[in-house]
């Protein structure tokens, strides 16, 4: 099963990758820029597995450019909460 079929799983290893960037000291900006360029690949070369990742698709279809990069921002801050629980 890949990875992004599983919401769980999507989220840990986001959550899991975030974590070890910052402990790497890479600045919270670049994680935030890594994000959005992640979110631009997954738009444009995956089709969501799950419905969370439909709705966040869906989303970021209509998003501007300030948008999206509010959506990546949120999606960080979900994961490491995720992860810190």
């Amino acid at each position: 099963m890949s990875i992004l079929e599983n919401w769980q799983k999507w989220t840990s290893f986001l959550g899991q990758n975030v974590t070890q960037a910052e402990s790497s000291g890479m600045p919270k900006k670049m994680i935030q820029e890594a994000a959005v360029q992640i979110g631009e690949y997954l738009a444009t070369n995956v089709d969501p597995k799950n419905e969370q990742e439909r709705v966040l698709s869906d989303l970021w279809g209509v998003a501007s450019d300030d948008e999206k990069h509010a959506l990546a921002n949120c999606v960080v801050k979900l994961v490491q909460n995720k992860n810190v629980h």
